[in-house]
Formats: structure tokens, sequence, C-alpha cells
């Protein structure tokens, strides 16, 4: 998968309505599969949490460049997937390319006034399966394995998107949007799996700032702390958060800010520790 950017001011605002306006033409591509698709990835935050409603302090979020679809396994159930692909072909959607001009088959794209790609991704359900693999689904459509994406479809909130999609069409839709539990564990996940500033940075702006404060978070993500995915990505917030120098902190910090920042810092380990505690 290709690198995240590093810092905030290489994301913007009209990149983020772009992915928007494609989560939403997809979703009138895609009506009845929609049981069997969550959203997940740097869309969620924007989703979850009311920009216009923030708490003092609070920025809004910086966005996302792409959008990514996670698939439940249901849909190889009949072999589901080949309808979903043929309608995403009919709607215009084809494969992108790497930068080797090479074709991507988990990543498609579809031209609106911008250009905005979609990641698949599909939860793993092989013994040997590792987190950031290619599973090959079609000749020109695969999906890739991600750690905790299973935990969404248990944990995740029904959204009501309205507005343009990437063609310049009014609509609305219902969408399933990863909850605040099971977001909390696949970005620790993936932070530990490719240490991007992003993911840090994800992390921390959702724990700081969905709902009506952390215990929310925790509400969300304590009936998933059974689960493996859920132990490790705790575990990975003791040891990557909860330290003023910790790579967590860190990373959010130059994210922000493009270097160290002492207040910053010192919010994430607050912020995460505080989480911690009450999932005990």
């Amino acid at each position: 998968m290709p690198e995240k950017p590093s810092s905030a001011k290489e994301y913007s605002s009209e990149q983020t309505e772009h992915v928007r306006a494609t989560c939403l033409y997809t979703a009138t591509k895609l009506g009845d599969f929609m049981e069997d698709i969550v959203i997940v990835g740097g869309l969620v935050p924007a989703l979850l949490i009311d920009q216009d409603l923030l708490p003092e302090g609070s920025d809004r979020h910086v966005g996302t460049m792409d959008l990514d679809i996670g698939l439940a396994l249901a849909i190889f159930d009949g072999s589901r997937y080949q309808d979903i692909t043929d309608r995403l072909r009919g709607a215009g959607f084809a494969q992108d390319v790497n930068e080797q001009g090479n074709p991507t088959r988990h990543r498609w794209k579809v031209e609106g006034p911008e250009k905005v790609t979609v990641d698949f991704l599909i939860p793993p359900s092989r013994d040997d399966d590792e987190g950031g693999r290619i599973r090959d689904i079609e000749q020109d459509f695969a999906a890739v394995i991600t750690p905790g994406l299973r935990l969404a479809f248990f944990d995740r909130c029904k959204i009501t998107l309205s507005g343009m999609t990437i063609l310049g069409e009014k609509a609305v839709r219902d969408i399933w949007v990863c909850g605040p539990g099971a977001f909390t564990v696949m970005k620790a996940l993936a932070f530990r799996q490719r240490g991007a500033n992003k993911d840090a940075y994800d992390l921390y702006y959702h724990i700081r700032n969905f709902g009506a404060g952390i215990h929310e978070v925790v509400a969300a993500l304590k009936p998933l702390l059974t689960e493996p995915e859920a132990k490790k990505a705790l575990e990975i917030l003791r040891q990557d958060f909860t330290d003023h120098e910790g790579v967590g902190p860190v990373r959010v910090a130059q994210f922000l800010t493009g270097s160290r920042d002492d207040a910053i810092q010192a919010d994430v380990l607050g912020f995460v520790r505080q989480l911690l505690d009450l999932c005990k």
C-alpha cells in the first residue's frame, strides 16, 4: 500500500469532500450490499465526529485522501463479490496504477472533479494471513488483509450521508461506518504495522474528540476486549503511547507541527492513559 503523507499540511478539505462524495456515490451503486460493507480508515473521524460541534480547543480533522471500504467475508458466499465488481465497473470504477505504472488490484479509482482512489479491505480468514498482504479475488480485483476489520462489523454506526456524489448528483443514503471501539483497535493495529504519523494522529484525534467524552469510546471498546485483536491493540497503546517520548505522541506532534511538541505529546499520552485506566 502507498505511504501516507506524513504531515497535516499535505491534506486538504477539498480532497476530503471528494472522498466523501465518492463514498456517497458508491452507496448509490451498492445499496443492496451495504450490510456487508463498512467504511473504515481516515474518513471515519469526520463521519463520526460532528466537525461543527468540537470540544473547545479542538481543530477540525485534517481529512483523508482515499476511501477505505471493508468487505465482510459473506461476500464470498455464492460469489457475490462478482456482482459488486461488475457493478463498480459499470459505475466508472477501474483499477488504479502504482508509482511504477503497474495496475493495483486492491485499489481502484473513479474520476470526478478529481480522481479518488478506493482501497478494498477484508478480514483475515486463514491461519497464515498477514496484515497488509493482498488477497486476490478476481484477475483485476483484490483486497488488503486487515487485522481487526471483523470487529468493525460488530461495532458499527449507521450514518445518513447526504449531498452531492462525485458525479455531481444529489443523493441521500444510509451507510455503515466503523464504530468508535473498533476504530480504536484498527488504528492501533495499523500503527504497529506501518508506524505512520497519520495513523497515530487519527487514533489520538478520535479518542480525544469522539462523542461527549472518552467514556463513550471506552463504552464501545469494552464489549470487544475479549477479542485477541482488542487485547493486542491495548498493549500497543501501552507500549507506544504512554510515554512522553514514545513513538505515538512524538509522531502525532510531528504530523501536526513537523517536529516534537511538548504540549501535544503530553495531551496524547494523557488521553491514552485515561482510556487504558477506564478499560481496566
